[in-house]
């Protein structure tokens, strides 16, 4: 009876861990398919972002396919911008750490922005160098 009950939890987290795990590979797979229309695409827990020409799509990826899609034109930014905690960091030395990561993009008629989440700094430099050079060249 005691070996039972000692059974019980783990076999409960080996289901779980079984379900978590069969969660993320529906977000890759829809991910994977929602991206082949891209030039360019990144997929990470808190966003996916697609770059096709001057245009640009983030959402929040889910096991059906990202939600909350917002697109916009380069040709309508102004400067994009690492953040950084909060604080905007040069992209050519980026900081090693950080908690909040996300690429900014200012827009040239409006005051507004919009903040790309990212997990890694290196990525999302990576992704707001090409950006800003593809912004240049335009």
């Amino acid at each position: 009876m005691e070996r039972g009950l000692f059974w019980l939890p783990l076999l409960i987290i080996f289901f779980w861990l079984a379900w978590q795990g069969s969660q993320e590979f529906q977000k890759v797979e829809a991910y994977r398919q929602w991206a082949e229309q891209f030039d360019r695409a990144k997929y990470d827990i808190y966003a996916v972002l697609g770059q096709k020409d001057n245009t640009i799509t983030w959402g929040k990826p889910t096991s059906k396919g990202p939600i909350q899609l917002q697109t916009f034109s380069l040709l309508d930014v102004s400067d994009i911008q690492l953040v950084v905690n909060n604080e905007v960091v040069n992209l050519a030395a980026p900081p090693e750490k950080g908690r909040s990561i996300a690429l900014k993009f200012n827009f040239a008629e409006s005051a507004n922005s919009v903040l790309v989440p990212f997990t890694e700094i290196p990525l999302a430099a990576e992704w707001g160098k090409f950006l800003q050079r593809k912004l240049e060249k335009d």
